[in-house]
């Protein structure tokens, strides 16, 4: 083998990384943004015609062909739907029942998860199997029982209806156990020895390290809560404990539906599912590289 065939084999390899960083010079970007920023319009589509219809008048959404684009901007929606009386109420409604929600959920949710992470006793693996068992019943089949259970509780027609079946939920347990299996026990271990107890453990030193599993858990039961409109249409009845999804299907009648007050309303309640997305976003990045553990 001569010196130069020696030569041309070693510069091949090292050719390859100058080739790519020319590339790389000519592309500022990664070439997958090529694909996903057209997807990434496909899917805002919905959402830029929730806003655009939201400004237009029921003669212009009704109308055929559709209108793509306002003649001008029309705050009739808006108008009707904050002058309701009762969109306020309902608001607050759906606020409280999501907070609720994410709240027990986070401290239910980790103690379960934590429980079935560390603790063994008789019938765990048992018990966990069937839990994860009711997470594929749907829920038109526990409907009914559990509205008995409410009717039986003295709950129905009030906030406390909606409250209750989603103070805890089997995903939030098995999330949490899932990533509470990751962290290493040395660090509890240490905790146990300078005599911390099973809840101290959890609450200051297991939970600062699964800000994770606390947003994704929080995020997803936040949405899940506030865009339910079958659980509440079932247990709700007198307007007032109205969730802003049901209270949105007032707008809508049998013979006249006022369509720019439906979209204003949609806007406004996907403003928060918006914001609780954008947050979970920044918190996850947070979360995911300031809870290494460092040698």
């Amino acid at each position: 083998m001569t010196a130069s065939t020696m030569v041309g084999e070693g510069a091949a390899p090292a050719a390859a990384p100058a080739a790519r960083a020319v590339r790389r010079r000519r592309l500022p970007f990664s070439p997958w943004h090529l694909l996903l920023a057209p997807l990434s319009l496909v899917f805002a589509l919905p959402l830029v015609w929730l806003v655009l219809s939201s400004v237009m008048t029921n003669a212009e959404i009704n109308r055929f062909p559709p209108a793509l684009w306002p003649r001008g901007i029309d705050f009739g929606g808006y108008r009707y739907v904050l002058g309701n009386a009762m969109f306020p109420r309902w608001f607050a409604n759906s606020c409280i029942v999501s907070a609720v929600a994410v709240g027990s959920n986070l401290v239910l949710g980790s103690l379960g998860g934590y429980a079935f992470a560390r603790m063994r006793f008789r019938g765990s693996r048992a018990l966990l199997a069937l839990m994860l068992a009711t997470m594929v019943i749907p829920f038109q089949l526990t409907m009914i029982p559990t509205f008995l259970v409410m009717k039986w509780l003295g709950l129905v027609d009030t906030l406390g209806a909606l409250v209750v079946p989603s103070l805890v939920t089997p995903f939030a347990v098995f999330l949490f156990r899932q990533f509470f299996l990751t962290l290493p026990r040395e660090l509890e271990e240490a905790a146990w020895i300078d005599g911390c107890s099973r809840l101290r453990v959890l609450f200051s030193i297991v939970l600062p390290l699964a800000r994770p599993a606390l947003a994704t858990v929080a995020v997803l039961t936040f949405l899940a809560t506030w865009n339910d409109l079958s659980w509440p249409l079932i247990a709700i009845n007198h307007d007032t404990q109205y969730t802003l999804q049901l209270g949105l299907t007032t707008f809508q009648g049998q013979h006249h539906t006022q369509w720019a007050a439906v979209m204003a309303g949609n806007v406004i309640t996907v403003l928060p599912v918006l914001l609780a997305f954008l947050f979970a976003q920044r918190t996850f990045i947070q979360s995911l590289t300031s809870s290494g553990l460092k040698g």
